[in-house]
């Protein structure tokens, strides 16, 4: 592959990830959904506050452990919504 072939492979990869994903472009609304998490897949802090940062849950399901899930579907996954 030459010089021009390379740069035309990554212009056109640059493109395609832009259309791909935009930027600006609005994020789905998410709920903090609580008793879903595995263990060490927590997305932040405990709810009663054993700890505070992310991917520290000791157990799976806890429900005192959260992720972000889109909004609307955490009962589906056998979750709660998380009080705002």
């Amino acid at each position: 592959m030459n010089n021009r072939q390379a740069l035309l492979a990554s212009a056109l990869a640059a493109i395609c990830v832009t259309a791909l994903s935009p930027a600006g472009a609005a994020e789905e609304p998410k709920d903090k959904c609580l008793g879903i998490a595995k263990a060490g897949q927590n997305d932040c802090a405990s709810i009663n506050g054993s700890h505070s940062c992310a991917g520290q849950a000791k157990k799976d399901l806890d429900s005192n452990e959260w992720k972000y899930v889109a909004e609307g579907t955490c009962e589906k996954l056998g979750g709660t919504v998380a009080p705002k």
